[in-house]
């Protein structure tokens, strides 16, 4: 049986959590690799404070989740991450509920991951690395027919329609013989 335990915040949280390592102007950043910086991350993301051990385990969780989507490892990679994080359900009002509990795991990674298979789950393939192979970033694709290639159309998108139409256009102009 497949339980979805994840909200539209966690897949907030996930997405720009797999993102937070882009290429700016060619160099690779990391929004996660200096802790003030890092700080600010979780404090935008609901995360709250973070020790040097749950910062390191939400990076581990990351590079993890990068590899998983891109296909790079199996996701049993991310069992370790689980130990100690449970879901309790509860009734209310409003229907069932999921509290989510983590003991000695990072809540932040913890959700991530949730969000991860909430995704899985329901929308199978969506979550998927940008096509331009210059780029660092991921998307989770919201067209109906599931064919959204890039992170951003205006960015990516413009970038290698142009590089293919500059190829395209290279390989047709013929040179012209030379008269004297």
């Amino acid at each position: 049986m497949d339980i979805v335990a994840a909200g539209p915040g966690d897949e907030a949280l996930l997405l720009d959590l797999l993102n937070s390592t882009p290429v700016i102007d060619g160099v690779a950043s990391d929004e996660l690799g200096d802790p003030v910086t890092a700080q600010a991350w979780l404090n935008s993301h609901g995360a709250g404070q973070a020790n040097e051990q749950r910062l390191q385990e939400l990076i581990d969780v990351r590079n993890a989740l990068q590899d998983v989507v891109r296909g790079g490892r199996s996701p049993q990679a991310l069992q370790p991450f689980l130990d100690g994080v449970g879901l309790s359900p509860t009734f209310s009002d409003d229907g069932l509920t999921w509290t989510l509990t983590t003991h000695g795991t990072s809540p932040a990674a913890a959700r991530a991951i949730l969000a991860w298979d909430a995704l899985r789950i329901t929308n199978p393939g969506r979550l998927r690395p940008c096509a331009n192979p210059e780029c660092q970033l991921f998307l989770i694709d919201r067209s109906k027919p599931n064919t959204a290639r890039w992170c951003s159309m205006s960015i990516c998108g413009n970038r290698m329609k142009a590089r293919r139409h500059y190829q395209r256009n290279k390989a047709t102009v013929q040179p012209r013989a030379h008269r004297d």
